[in-house]
């Protein structure tokens, strides 16, 4: 059975001879919760972005024996510089979360939570917001499970920063997803709100078997989360692997005097173990 995520041989480029990402080849599996880790300016956006076909990658390397490719579902996403034809369809079955949590500010919550839908209906009713009761229904028990139904009529922006990520995510279980990317989404969050999303995500990954794949700037939410780690370092993967073996001294073994900023005592009041041995 082929991979959920497969990628080979991307690289990206925003300025000539500087590439952000170089020859990535990653390989994941279906029910995966994997980190993808790396300081700022290492390329975990740009690819999280790429995966989810909202970055185009470069042309193959005509050196490289690899086309350059990113397939999902054992499906092309893109390849070669183009995103493929089918590409709409499959991001239809992908969830993905930003940093910046992208609700539309004078929109309910429960409104913004139905969104998740368009990619499944006629873009005449999406235009116009036409949710069913049922869509609806579906709506609220999302905002249950991520524990924010009670603010379903609020507006998008009198939600504080983590109950607007939850309702992000909320997005993406409505969407149905089957894989669910998401790019630094703890990053703009104080600890106890980091928790409760990382807790969301890491019980919908083990409840619905949903792949997770999350960038994170602190290895010890990796630690605690997620099983697999995937580091980067100026767009290139310089680890992969289990995010056990994440130790400071590995880390700095990896990233120099850049790999303190990656681990701060975060959990003081909790052992990082603690989540994957639950």
């Amino acid at each position: 059975m082929a991979p959920i995520i497969s990628i080979a041989g991307v690289s990206k480029s925003f300025v000539k001879d500087k590439p952000v990402l170089k020859n990535i080849n990653i390989s994941i599996e279906a029910g995966e919760m994997v980190a993808l880790i790396g300081a700022s300016g290492s390329g975990k956006s740009t690819l999280i972005r790429s995966i989810g076909g909202l970055e185009r990658i470069d042309r193959s390397d005509p050196r490289n024996a690899v086309e350059a490719k990113i397939a999902l579902f054992g499906e092309t996403m893109q390849k070669s510089g183009q995103i493929a034809p089918g590409a709409k369809k499959l991001r239809s079955r992908i969830g993905i979360v930003f940093q910046q949590f992208n609700l539309v500010p004078r929109l309910s919550v429960l409104t913004n939570v139905c969104l998740g839908l368009l990619g499944n209906m006629s873009s005449a009713r999406g235009t116009l917001s036409l949710f069913t009761k049922e869509e609806k229904r579906l709506a609220i028990r999302a905002l249950q499970r991520v524990g924010i139904a009670e603010h379903a009529r609020k507006r998008g922006n009198q939600l504080s920063g983590g109950q607007q990520q939850r309702a992000a995510i909320a997005r993406t279980l409505v969407q149905k997803s089957e894989v669910l990317v998401a790019d630094e989404p703890i990053a703009s969050l104080d600890p106890a709100s980091a928790r409760r999303v990382m807790d969301i995500l890491g019980e919908i990954n083990r409840t619905d078997r949903v792949t997770v794949v999350v960038s994170l700037h602190q290895v010890e939410y990796a630690l605690a989360y997620c099983p697999r780690t995937i580091a980067l370092r100026a767009g290139e993967v310089v680890y992969d692997g289990p995010s056990h073996a994440l130790t400071p001294d590995f880390l700095a073994e990896l990233y120099g005097e850049e790999g303190e900023s990656l681990f701060l005592p975060i959990f003081a009041d909790r052992p990082p173990a603690s989540h994957l041995a639950a």
